[in-house]
């Protein structure tokens, strides 16, 4: 099971998060059948988006993180509420890269870094949130620290991590932790937290070796005092459904409806999920004609 904690320095100055995202991971590589680095692609910015939805305020608050580096796995999309739940795709789940000059997944090849990193938030407002910043390494722990710091103008460390079984393509481990100063942090803050990450071992190593999120977040910060504000057991969860897809179907535009509505059913699958729903001519037509009265 997932597990995600939060914690803040009892002195007020900062906050941490981290996530033990192994079962998310693997669900979202069933899912989409992922090649080894398009499961690390997808598990790390499906780990980031759980990370920071988890920050969310309202019930109903949603965050969508968006990458579109011009590399073979196309864009990478992932959805998180704000318990941390997520959903995402990868539009190219067969990528299949060499390893790096590390003799690591290429994420960064296969994702690209020729373009952006957008993330939208929905906060029930009349319109959303967006901020859009250039991807700085397509290693998306990095670019997600790039965005908070020049979106939101919020110092911030990420680290992020899918360890990929070689043989069968399975997920070991996956994982991530995130850090935030808070307005009351000073420059000794930063001068600690600096030390404290300069030589921390990777995430999926941590994970490996059995540590918990909350075991992850005291390795990570241990020259803080860190108190649990709470923990979350997050999923990987689509709130896809029939009347959903309809709505994106009447968005498609009456002439693309009456085409559809020619032939004897339709088959839309779902990006996330992969669920199939059928529409039979009969619903399609009564799809345009409700289209109509709108």
């Amino acid at each position: 099971m997932a597990k995600l904690v939060r914690c803040i320095s009892n002195d007020g100055t900062l906050c941490v998060m981290a996530a033990d995202t192994t079962d998310i991971v693997t669900k979202a590589h069933q899912t989409h059948n992922t090649s080894s680095v398009a499961s690390a692609a997808l598990g790390r910015l499906l780990t980031g988006a759980s990370l920071m939805g988890s920050m969310l305020k309202g019930d109903n608050d949603s965050i969508t993180l968006r990458l579109n580096g011009g590399g073979e796995s196309g864009s990478v999309i992932a959805v998180s509420d704000s318990l941390g739940n997520v959903r995402g795709y990868i539009a190219n789940p067969n990528v299949d890269l060499p390893l790096n000059a590390k003799g690591k997944l290429d994420v960064a090849g296969a994702v690209g870094t020729n373009g952006s990193l957008t993330v939208m938030k929905d906060l029930g407002l009349k319109e959303p949130y967006i901020g859009q910043t250039p991807i700085v390494s397509g290693e998306i722990a990095e670019d997600i620290t790039s965005y908070y710091a020049i979106s939101e103008q919020t110092p911030t460390v990420c680290a992020l991590g899918v360890l990929v079984d070689s043989r069968d393509k399975s997920i070991i481990k996956a994982g991530g932790f995130l850090i935030q100063l808070l307005p009351s942090a000073y420059d000794d803050t930063i001068d600690a937290v600096e030390r404290c990450v300069k030589n921390i071992a990777p995430v999926t190593t941590m994970l490996t070796q059995g540590f918990t999120p909350e075991e992850i977040c005291k390795a990570v910060l241990p020259e803080f005092t860190l108190e649990v504000l709470d923990e979350a057991y997050p999923q990987y969860k689509c709130n896809c459904s029939k009347q959903r897809v309809q709505k994106a179907l009447i968005s498609m535009g009456e002439e693309e409806l009456m085409q559809l509505a020619e032939d004897e059913s339709t088959e839309v699958c779902c990006h996330f999920c992969s669920k199939k729903y059928t529409f039979s001519s009969d619903e399609i037509k009564k799809i345009l004609k409700d289209a109509k009265k709108q």
